[in-house]
């Protein structure tokens, strides 16, 4: 079956983040909005008529989640990423964000530190932050157009109170996918200072030809033994909604510590239409998967040739993964405020501010390009043609 992404779904008037929330966001809805991480690609149509499917059955109560759930995530693990997991190492989390700041919760003390990378998705440093924990920074490096981890800094940040690594794996906003070898690395100094690394995986499924991801919990057994893996199917398949996501931890220990916070939340149950949404896009969705990273791709080409010709101040940082471009416009000499307000009131186009994703995030902007094509020429072009009178 040949999917069609060049179709325009509606979206506004659906209680839709991404356009019902522009004018909380940016005190305008007249915009073209390219920021927050969903794509505006209708959902695959398998998971769409399994949900119906469910729905069908009129009652909507306490559920459980069958084996055959387990086996469609053991399945897609080792099909994409080539990664045999067990079943006992599966647990739950509504989304990511709420994964992984359980996991700090679980697995570090109130005035612990805690290691994140910027520039990195925002979120972790709220998690950190409104935990009681220290947030400690070991911003990241760019050699070669290229996001890569300053180790040299790392180390020399680490004291005896530093419980914890917050990974985003690959890399948001950067889309960088680390190399094996550099995963490595991270996790040696990770063990040797009894570090636990808490790795965020939720855009491994969108990886582009030439680059492979690396589950940080397969790079070796102490590795394994020393993480916990967040992943979902939401950003994959456009099913940020249905609330399910998945916590992998192969250390029994550690597992039961999770799940204890889990279980003290009562967040363990999940959603009956997201149970059946992962499942059913882990056991179906390789083909619609693989047409859609060849759309995003050539979206992504298409963007950076644009700005090649038409906006050539503004340096593009290619991704090899996710569907989220890193765009910085420092040439243009703006503070971060006057770059985001130009671009919302010249423009008319919603991208995220650089700025909050920490430390080196000053004058890029991230900009989402999964969406039909005449979606993001129409963006782009808006943009192009505010920022051509200014020389």
């Amino acid at each position: 079956m040949k999917y069609n992404f060049d179709e325009i779904i509606v979206r506004k008037g659906t209680n839709c983040e991404k356009y019902d929330n522009l004018e909380k966001i940016f005190n305008t809805s007249d915009l073209l909005p390219l920021w927050v991480a969903d794509m505006d690609f209708k959902t695959p149509d398998f998971i769409v008529e399994a949900i119906k499917k469910r729905a069908a059955h009129e009652i909507y109560g306490y559920t459980i989640r069958p084996e055959s759930y387990f086996r469609s995530i053991m399945g897609w693990m080792q099909r994409r990423h080539n990664w045999n997991i067990q079943r006992e190492w599966i647990s739950f989390s509504p989304g990511v964000v709420s994964g992984f700041t359980m996991a700090i919760e679980a697995f570090s003390e109130p005035g612990d530190e805690i290691i994140a990378q910027p520039p990195v998705y925002f979120p972790f440093f709220s998690s950190i932050k409104g935990t009681g924990r220290k947030l400690i920074e070991n911003p990241l490096k760019i050699e070669n157009g290229k996001f890569s981890f300053d180790i040299d800094d790392l180390e020399s940040k680490i004291t005896n109170k530093t419980k914890l690594l917050l990974l985003c794996n690959p890399h948001n906003p950067g889309g960088r996918v680390w190399k094996k070898a550099e995963l490595k690395l991270l996790s040696e100094i990770c063990i040797k200072h009894n570090i636990m690394v808490i790795s965020d995986e939720i855009h491994s499924d969108l990886v582009y030809n030439g680059h492979k991801h690396t589950p940080f919990a397969s790079l070796s057994e102490e590795a394994g033994n020393n993480c916990a893996v967040f992943m979902a199917p939401s950003k994959t398949f456009n099913v940020a909604g249905l609330a399910s996501s998945v916590a992998i931890i192969p250390n029994k220990s550690n597992f039961i510590r999770y799940e204890k916070r889990l279980n003290t939340g009562h967040f363990e149950a999940g959603n009956i239409f997201g149970t059946v949404a992962l499942e059913t896009a882990y056991t179906n969705g390789d083909e619609w998967l693989k047409q859609m990273l060849t759309y995003l791709w050539d979206n992504f080409c298409f963007l950076k040739e644009f700005i090649s010709q038409q906006l050539p101040r503004v340096k593009v940082m290619e991704p090899e993964a996710t569907f989220l471009a890193w765009l910085d416009f420092s040439d243009y000499g703006m503070d971060d405020n006057e770059l985001s307000a130009f671009i919302v009131e010249k423009a008319k186009v919603g991208l995220n501010n650089g700025e909050i994703f920490g430390t080196g995030g000053n004058q890029w902007m991230r900009l989402n390009f999964g969406c039909p094509r005449s979606i993001l020429q129409e963006a782009i072009e808006k943009i192009a043609k505010a920022f051509e009178k200014i020389r």
